[in-house]
């Protein structure tokens, strides 16, 4: 990363043209943010009287809006996919490589760019759950924090959709791929639902899901839910583990995908 530490300025103009970009389409928020709204809308009405979640200290609605937001995260695979794999197949990125700056400037500029979008688009969902009835019950600084753990889980998501983007390149598959991933990371999950009803292996794996972790210390966070029901160790510790799933899947996806990169020139 010091290639972006050296090239600072041309990450900024990178990324304030990917800004103007996403002013003119905002579509792309759009698209980021409506599944989850949509879930918040559908589960917390639809299911909110079939739905009992026991040893929450809360309502349904506001032990759903972790996952919502976390959902989020997931949304942004597909969308920075699509504009990576975009930009490579109408050589945008290639004009780029020809420019003198650092090889890192094009991803992480991308990626920043996205991860404004998510921002707006987590606004958007928390202004839909307040609609319906959530609210946060934390202090100033565990709500914060909070709100800080989504946008570093969404960072990380950006990162899995740059590495998609460049190495699947053709944008029907992507669409499938990301739709696959949304959907098996949301609901292997706590994300809408307790995992206690699960069998014992499938519940540790859906445990050490990086959506659960977050979903969780977001709830424990904003005082959405009571005592953790599960003794085991994500549950307990759920901020501890969502920070360290967040800051390992950056730290691998940042080298791997700026390596694929490299490689991905020389072709």
């Amino acid at each position: 990363m010091s290639s972006v530490l050296a090239h600072g300025g041309d990450v900024a103009a990178l990324t304030g043209r990917h800004l103007r970009h996403l002013r003119r389409t905002p579509e792309k928020i759009i698209g980021v943010a409506l599944t989850p709204v949509a879930m918040v809308v559908i589960l917390g009405y639809l299911f909110a009287t079939v739905v009992e979640v026991k040893n929450t200290g809360g309502s349904y609605r506001e032990y759903i809006m972790a996952g919502v937001f976390a959902q989020v995260g997931l949304s942004c695979i597909g969308i920075t996919a699509i504009g990576v794999a975009g930009d490579l197949g109408k050589g945008l990125i290639d004009r780029f490589r020809s420019l003198p700056m650092g090889r890192a400037t094009v991803l992480v500029s991308h990626t920043l760019a996205d991860l404004a979008a998510a921002a707006l688009s987590i606004l958007l969902v928390a202004v839909t759950g307040l609609a319906v009835g959530w609210r946060v019950h934390g202090s100033f600084l565990e709500n914060l924090t909070g709100f800080l753990l989504l946008l570093g889980f969404a960072y990380a998501m950006l990162w899995v959709g740059a590495l998609l983007g460049m190495v699947m390149r053709n944008l029907e598959a992507i669409s499938g791929v990301a739709a696959l991933l949304l959907v098996l990371f949301s609901f292997l999950s706590s994300s809408f639902m307790p995992l206690t009803g699960l069998p014992g292996w499938l519940r540790t794996v859906a445990e050490w899901n990086p959506v659960s972790a977050v979903s969780e210390a977001c709830r424990q966070l904003w005082g959405n839910t009571g005592p953790a029901a599960s003794g085991s160790f994500p549950v307990e510790n759920a901020v501890l583990v969502s920070a360290l799933s967040i800051g390992l899947l950056v730290a691998v996806l940042i080298p791997l995908s700026l390596r694929v990169y490299r490689i991905s020139a020389t072709r």
